[in-house]
């Protein structure tokens, strides 16, 4: 019996070379598609950049650079500084632009996805006029906002803050604006009752925020959410606010509350309805307030305390306007030449006075369990109207 030898065929040696091969051909192929990418994401940013410039917000990078290969677009701009011009009414009859500046912007986009920029901002940020020093900074732990829809109208635009710090710079020490521990801003197209027309919803979340110098109650730390809808707007197109809401009026654009909450300690406020705009610019409508608490609001004010030290006019100018200091001054003087010590006791009942006054305009109700008051909230060509109380006065808004 003879032995077989078997011998096992020969391998041939370009087969060993298909797979490296292949995944040569990948890397070159996926490195010019994201070389692609990039280009089209710079462009993209371009495109954000230009339209920002046309609604007034010039923004310039000092130095510019595009990274993230091998699987995401990053864009960065460093030193960047942003031109406010025409954001307000105020500001676009001066004509001077506002410049912030900040250490980097970094804007961030998959390369699947080219159209959806993410950016995170570096500060802290300096504001100041032109050719003036710097009159406020702002500072914050994290910042970032998405932007999806580019290079055409933004589809969905958000903003997120967290501690954000802002202040006012007289000569070199800081005076402190407004603070939060988080903030966020939400803002969609979303279809309208009429085709072509699409609404803009809005969504503003505070998280322990609070307002220096404004009015007293908004010193003390409050949370917030504001949802609205805006209708009228027919033309998408950058364009500073001031002109934006000119065009609003003139279609009958109106801005539709469909949630607002404040809460501030144990007082809690809801706010419902819709709000217009009148020819001179004035915000003019209704809201309908449930308040909760509100006993536990009036104390802060400090109405008792300001009435036994006297009421100067700028404090008067923020808790009711239109009425003046040396009248109130002299009503108090008059009723203690009456009946000596009268004068101290309205000032220190005053408080008391003011609830039972605010309750005796609102109507019973219940918000979240609470015993509440139901109170209507007029703004009259710009006037604040709490029933027949005026409150406070809104800047036009062009």
């Amino acid at each position: 019996m003879s032995d077989h030898i078997i011998v096992p065929p020969r391998r041939r040696l370009w087969t060993l070379f298909i797979a490296p091969a292949l995944l040569l051909v990948a890397a070159i192929a996926w490195t010019g598609f994201w070389f692609y990418t990039a280009s089209k994401v710079d462009q993209s940013v371009d495109s954000w950049r230009a339209r920002e410039a046309a609604a007034g917000r010039a923004i310039e990078c000092g130095d510019r650079s595009v990274a993230g290969f091998p699987f995401r677009l990053e864009v960065r701009c460093a030193n960047a500084s942003v031109a406010l011009k025409s954001q307000t009414a105020a500001q676009a009859a001066s004509q001077t632009p506002l410049t912030a500046r900040l250490g980097e912007i970094l804007v961030i986009a998959q390369v699947y996805d080219p159209s959806r920029l993410i950016a995170e901002f570096k500060g802290p940020a300096s504001f100041a006029d032109r050719g003036q020093p710097v009159s406020m900074t702002a500072r914050w732990k994290t910042a970032r906002s998405s932007v999806v829809g580019l290079p055409g109208p933004p589809q969905r635009i958000a903003l997120v803050f967290d501690d954000p710090v802002l202040e006012s710079l007289i000569g070199t020490v800081p005076t402190p604006l407004a603070r939060a521990s988080h903030v966020e801003m939400h803002g969609r197209m979303v279809d309208g009752p009429t085709p072509g027309q699409p609404l803009i919803e809005t969504d503003l979340q505070l998280t322990g925020a609070s307002v220096q110098g404004v009015h007293p109650l908004l010193a003390e730390s409050f949370d917030a959410e504001i949802r609205t809808l805006l209708s009228g707007l027919k033309d998408f197109s950058p364009k500073p606010w001031p002109m934006r809401f000119r065009e609003l009026q003139a279609a009958g654009g109106r801005i539709e509350f469909t949630k607002a909450r404040i809460q501030q300690g144990e007082m809690i406020a809801v706010a419902t309805g819709s709000l217009g705009l009148t020819a001179s610019g004035n915000v003019d409508g209704e809201l309908q307030m449930i308040v909760a608490g509100i006993d536990k609001v009036i104390p802060k004010l400090g109405i008792d305390k300001i009435l036994e030290d006297g009421v100067p006019q700028a404090t008067l100018d923020k808790l009711a306007p239109g009425v003046k200091s040396n009248d109130l001054n002299r009503l108090m003087g008059a009723l203690d030449r009456a009946i000596p010590g009268l004068g101290k006791v309205v000032r220190r009942n005053a408080n008391v006075g003011v609830a039972a006054g605010i309750n005796a305009l609102g109507q019973p109700a219940v918000l979240e369990g609470k015993a509440a008051r139901s109170f209507p909230l007029r703004f009259v060509d710009g006037v604040v109207m709490l029933g027949p109380l005026k409150v406070a006065r809104v800047q036009p808004l062009f």
